[in-house]
């Protein structure tokens, strides 16, 4: 597989990325409010799943980690919504197995394994400040889904929008530097919406006083 191949597959990943928020941004311009409706997580996975590929084949840890953090967080915010066992019973055997695939790959899958990624980095600060901004941005679900179990349905609280800024600033300046630019190109998009989303919410809170 060609350097062109592996960007389009990121590209694609990051384009679904951006998709997904443009779907929530658009549902929440007209609810007046932040919402999270299902096309945002049934995205997500798609996209996930790309990433999870792209991340491989560049041999990039920090994109990896973070999209294995977010995975199942994705499917838990299906069934909240109730959405999850409407899904093909093919799409939802397909979306578990995926993490298998990849973990047996970081084990045994000799160019592409955890120590072949690992000794793709060899800044070592590069890489602490890499996966430092990962830790960050995937904490964002982590959040979402605690506050999400907390009010027992799929919502998107400030503090998901907030935490997506930071980790998307730190993660868009260790993706420029190592030039990967699809990951960059769909970080920026995302403060976009994110900033959009945080004005949305304190809107809303202004009209319930």
């Amino acid at each position: 597989m060609t350097g062109t191949d592996v960007n389009a597959i990121g590209y694609i990943a990051q384009g679904l990325f951006s998709a997904r928020f443009i779907v929530q941004w658009i549902s929440s311009e007209k609810a007046g409010k932040v919402v999270a409706p299902t096309l945002f997580w049934q995205i997500s996975l798609i996209a996930s799943f790309l990433l999870v590929v792209y991340s491989i084949l560049t041999k990039d840890i920090t994109i990896l980690g973070g999209q294995m953090i977010g995975y199942y967080i994705y499917v838990r915010n299906l069934r909240l919504q109730e959405a999850w066992r409407i899904l093909p019973l093919y799409f939802r055997l397909f979306v578990l197995i995926v993490p298998i695939g990849a973990v047996l790959t970081l084990l045994f899958g000799g160019q592409y394994s955890f120590l072949s990624m690992m000794g793709n980095h060899q800044n070592i600060w590069l890489l602490a400040w890499g996966l430092t901004g990962q830790a960050i941005f995937s904490c964002r679900f982590i959040y979402q889904w605690y506050y999400s179990e907390k009010v027992k349905k799929s919502v998107l609280p400030l503090g998901f929008w907030l935490i997506s800024i930071i980790g998307s600033i730190l993660i868009s300046s260790y993706s420029i530097y190592l030039e990967f630019y699809p990951i960059f190109i769909g970080h920026l998009f995302g403060m976009v919406v994110y900033s959009r989303n945080v004005v949305l919410y304190y809107k809303s809170r202004r009209r319930k006083k």
